[in-house]
């Protein structure tokens, strides 16, 4: 199988339409059309159906993109066993918060070999794909590390007509309203940092029906007058001019997403010690919202 198409497949997926995902893989979109193309007939089955608003997974697409993921990683594990190579990070999705940080490293330490990549799990540090990745630190398995490196406000994105469409909100303000996050999950470090949050604060976190993508919830809330959803403040979202969404900081308290930076223990590229330096003098947010398992006294230090 080409692994050049899986990666364009997995990118295709992750950005919503094809001129994303060329953009981001450094290609034109004809040479993405032309891989997924390609891919679709090798397996038989169509992964994506074509809209005016993007590409939107079929079915098929739904399944195979978990294992098109692990073809990833294991292509990762391969090239880790034959060579040191560069510094592997993962961001879980390029446009998130932790992209830009990692691009903020890389600008300050241009000599500093760095591959980006993006997956969904800690296995991938534990198996040694990658060097490093960003997460929110639920629990933390024995033979990684953890270094607190970010907090990143929570917003509320909505239409506007919404009633919430103002210059800012208050957690409490937002309870009564229905907040739609599909892509939130029992089981995921997002999944547990909404629930808190929605405990905390007396809300309804919505994660009904299947995830179609960030464009299917955007084109949603555009039109709404009753669903609103939330995102990273750092996260870079595009939407049609036409939906006029708004973004409504959440203040008094603020609820900020803790970003750190987990690693193995055993790991010792110069460029991971280089990028926890990077972080090292961080300072956490005041007057700000975060769940109990993310206080500082529960931080696992950096060491070495």
């Amino acid at each position: 199988m080409d692994l050049d198409a899986v990666r364009t497949f997995v990118a295709a997926a992750d950005a919503g339409r094809f001129q994303d995902a060329a953009a981001e893989l450094a290609v034109t979109q004809q040479a993405v059309s032309k891989r997924i193309a390609a891919l679709e007939k090798s397996l038989g089955a169509r992964l994506f159906t074509r809209t005016a608003r993007g590409a939107v997974l079929t079915g098929d697409g739904r399944a195979f993109l978990p294992h098109a993921r692990e073809l990833l990683r294991a292509e990762l594990r391969a090239l880790a066993s034959v060579r040191g190579g560069p510094l592997r990070v993962d961001v879980i999705g390029r446009r998130l918060r932790p992209a830009s940080l990692l691009r903020q490293f890389h600008e300050a330490h241009p000599d500093i070999e760095l591959e980006v990549v993006t997956l969904f799990d800690t296995t991938a540090v534990r198996d040694g794909s990658v060097d490093a990745s960003f997460r929110a630190v639920v629990a933390l398995p024995e033979d990684l590390a953890a270094q607190w490196v970010f907090d990143e406000p929570i917003e509320l994105l909505c239409g506007p007509a919404h009633p919430l469409a103002r210059s800012s909100v208050t957690p409490a303000e937002l309870a009564g309203h229905r907040l739609w996050l599909p892509g939130v999950v029992p089981g995921t470090e997002w999944g547990a940092y909404y629930a808190e949050f929605a405990a905390a604060f007396g809300l309804s976190i919505d994660a009904a029906g299947p995830n179609f993508g960030t464009e299917v919830v955007l084109d949603t809330i555009a039109e709404s007058t009753e669903v609103a959803t939330l995102i990273g403040a750092g996260s870079r979202v595009l939407w049609p001019p036409g939906h006029d969404l708004r973004r409504v900081p959440i203040e008094d308290p603020t609820p900020v997403y803790p970003h750190s930076l987990v690693w193995r223990r055993d790991n010792a590229h110069l460029g991971l010690a280089a990028l926890r330096r990077h972080f090292a003098d961080n300072e956490r947010a005041t007057d700000a919202w975060r769940p109990s398992w993310a206080q500082p006294s529960q931080t696992v230090p950096s060491t070495g």
